[in-house]
């Protein structure tokens, strides 16, 4: 099993962007994530530590400005937090051992797929492609993932 966890040296080469999302909370603008159109088979890890978060098929087309996952692949590696910031009641979305800040769900995702929906900041996680799975080391994760339509 693969120990996942944040890292000082991968935190000092993060992007401005990358670093303010998910070291100081904050939100890319809508529409500008680089995985809001992706549809790429594979998974989604935490760019900090690399635990597994989501798979591409769990992703949908929410139009809500960024990239949108019904369910998370490992539930362990996912921390949901109450957030009271900026005037509203939410639940803040972290990565259980990088602590890095992923996004929100909400509610009101497809019924027909469990009602949630998980908005991620593409600045948070770094793609694998499925072929890509097996070499990295995550393998396990293999039979989870599905082409996108």
């Amino acid at each position: 099993m693969a120990k996942y966890e944040r890292r000082p040296e991968v935190i000092e080469q993060l992007t401005p962007e990358q670093y303010r999302v998910t070291q100081e909370s904050g939100t890319e603008r809508p529409g500008t994530g680089a995985y809001l159109s992706n549809k790429a088979a594979g998974i989604y890890v935490d760019i900090v530590s690399g635990e597994p978060l989501f798979a591409s098929a769990a992703k949908y087309e929410s139009g809500c400005g960024w990239p949108s996952f019904v369910k998370p692949i490992e539930p362990d590696n996912v921390v949901e937090l109450r957030d009271l910031s900026h005037g509203m009641v939410r639940v803040e979305v972290r990565s259980k051992h990088g602590d890095s800040h992923l996004g929100h769900v909400f509610p009101d995702g497809p019924m027909d797929r469990g009602g949630l929906r998980y908005c991620i900041n593409s600045a948070a996680l770094r793609f694998i492609a499925k072929e890509d799975m097996e070499a990295e080391g995550y393998g396990a994760y293999l039979a989870q993932v599905e082409d996108v339509v």
